[in-house]
C-alpha cells in the first residue's frame, strides 16, 4: 500500500446545517470557524456566489470543494428537488467562491441499473471535466448507496463508473452510504487509490436495507439514525488510514442527532484527537 504524503484537512458539508445556514449565513460560518474549522464544502451555491464568498471571507473560511448537479436535469434531495443550471453557470459561480472542485452529489438510482446508464453518467462527467478545465476547475462525484445495487460481471456499477471516467475526475466517497451499499469500506478506499481525494466522514446505524435498492420505499432523513463520528457502525478510522490521496475529510450529517454545531464539534474532535487530519 502506498503511504499518504500528508493527512487531509477537515471540512464540513454545509448541507448538514442547511436550515441554520439559510437563516443566518454569516453567523453559521462564524460558529464553524470558532470550532476550529478552516474549510467548508458549499451546497446550493449557484444562485448566490457573491454572497457566499463575502460571508466566507468575513469568517476566515474557504470552500475548496462544493456540491452542485452536473449530470441531471434536477438535483434530488430528501427535502425536495433543485433545478440544474448549465455547467458554465455552475463553474462560474464556483470560481467566484473559490471552489476548486465541483462535485456532483447525486444521480438517480434508475440510471445506475444498466451498463448503458453507467456509461452515460461517466461520459457526461468526462465532458463536464472538459468544460470545468476552461475555468481552471476540476470535477468529482459523491456517492450514496444506489451505485452499489447493480452488478455487471462481478463489477459494481460504481466500479464500472470509476473505470470509465478519466483519471482527472475526482472521487468523494461517502463512507456511511458505501457501507449501506454493502461495501467493505476500507478495502474500497484502498482500491480507489489517489482517485479518492475526499471522503464524507459520517457515522451511525446503517439501514437494514439499501434505501435505493429495488424494493425500497421512499427515503426520508427522519428515518436515519446518524451519530457522531466514531460512535456508530462505520469503520471510519480504518477507512481514513486506508486512503493514499485524501485531501479533505468532510464531516456531514444527513440528519444531525442534536444541536448541529455540537454534533459537528464532536465529529471534528474524532478527527483531530485521532490524528486523522492536520
Amino acid at each position: 500500500m502506498t503511504t499518504p504524503t500528508s493527512r487531509p484537512v477537515a471540512s464540513v458539508q454545509l448541507y448538514s446545517l442547511a436550515s441554520e445556514f439559510s437563516a443566518d449565513m454569516s453567523g453559521s460560518l462564524d460558529k464553524l470557524a470558532a470550532l476550529g474549522l478552516r474549510n467548508v464544502e458549499a451546497f446550493a451555491f449557484v444562485d448566490r456566489p457573491a454572497e457566499i464568498r463575502a460571508a466566507l471571507d468575513a469568517s476566515g473560511l474557504a470552500s475548496p470543494t462544493g456540491h452542485a448537479p452536473l449530470l441531471s436535469d434536477e438535483l434530488w434531495t430528501p427535502d425536495g428537488s433543485i433545478p440544474t443550471p448549465a455547467p458554465e453557470v455552475v463553474f462560474e459561480a464556483a470560481a467566484t467562491i473559490g471552489i476548486q472542485t465541483v462535485i456532483d452529489p447525486f444521480v438517480s438510482p434508475e440510471r445506475w441499473l444498466t451498463e448503458d446508464g453507467v456509461a452515460d453518467i461517466a461520459e457526461r462527467l468526462n465532458r463536464a471535466a472538459d468544460v470545468a478545465a476552461t475555468f481552471g476547475l476540476s470535477v468529482g462525484y459523491h456517492n450514496h448507496a444506489q451505485e452499489f445495487v447493480a452488478d455487471f460481471g462481478g463489477q459494481t456499477a460504481y466500479e464500472r463508473f470509476v473505470a470509465l471516467t478519466d483519471e482527472r475526475v475526482q472521487l468523494e466517497l461517502d463512507l456511511f452510504w458505501a457501507l449501506t451499499g454493502g461495501q467493505n469500506v476500507p478495502a474500497l478506499v484502498a482500491a480507489l487509490g489517489d482517485r479518492l481525494t475526499a471522503v464524507h466522514v459520517k457515522d451511525g446505524v446503517v439501514p437494514a436495507s439499501n434505501p435505493w435498492g429495488p424494493d425500497a420505499g421512499e427515503l426520508s432523513t427522519a428515518s436515519l439514525d446518524q451519530r457522531h463520528a466514531g460512535t456508530g457502525e462505520v469503520p471510519l478510522a480504518d477507512a481514513l488510514r486506508a486512503g493514499t490521496g485524501i485531501k479533505f475529510a468532510v464531516i456531514e450529517y444527513d440528519r444531525a442527532p442534536g444541536d448541529v454545531f455540537a454534533d459537528i464539534a464532536a465529529s471534528l474532535a474524532f478527527l483531530t484527537e485521532g490524528g486523522f487530519v492536520r
